[in-house]
């Protein structure tokens, strides 16, 4: 059965890694519907957090073609459960609207913030799950909404303690050969 799952590749910084990543999900026939990279804790090592529906078998196997590409550390496959994340929202909005009280209400009752005010409109930010961030754009749309921007997922995982000793010890070795 499809289900959403998060996918996280530790990587080395290399130019083209995105696609060849992205190229084993394509031969599979899994559509990436969300995919956030940076830096992580440890310099050089890059962290790749990918949403797909796909079934466990499948992704199994994407993991498996994965760790075969030499600048792969590791890769993972995550239920919801594994997996602390959010998502960010921007909102672009008609400043008119600001005349309503109505859309402070919104503001508040959904915990977003604005980053900026101009003549024309303003912008509002805020995180949550993908759920939550729709349903916060259906209650703008009356107001006068211009545009709307949604951030991939950033996730952390609950139990990948160990793995990250591992990175660290790595980085430790690479920094004392750097020495010599």
């Amino acid at each position: 059965m499809q289900k959403e799952y998060t996918v996280t590749v530790y990587t080395e910084d290399r130019v083209g890694i995105t696609n060849r990543i992205s190229v084993i999900f394509t031969r599979r026939g899994i559509n990436i519907t969300s995919l956030t990279t940076a830096e992580t804790e440890i310099t050089g090592v890059y962290k790749f957090i990918i949403t797909v529906m796909s079934t466990r078998d499948r992704l199994e196997k994407v993991i498996g073609q994965i760790e075969k590409l030499i600048e792969v550390h590791r890769a993972f496959v995550h239920d919801e459960d594994e997996v602390v994340y959010q998502e960010l929202a921007l909102y672009k909005i008609s400043t008119k609207s600001l005349h309503n009280g109505d859309i402070e209400k919104i503001i508040r009752d959904n915990n977003a913030r604005i980053l900026t005010i101009t003549p024309d409109y303003f912008v509002l930010e805020k995180t949550g799950h993908q759920q939550e961030l729709i349903a916060m754009l259906q209650k703008l749309e009356p107001y006068g909404l211009i545009e709307y921007s949604k951030s991939g997922r950033v996730a952390i995982v609950k139990w990948s303690r160990r793995f990250h000793e591992h990175l660290k010890d790595l980085s430790l070795i690479e920094a004392d050969s750097l020495k010599d």
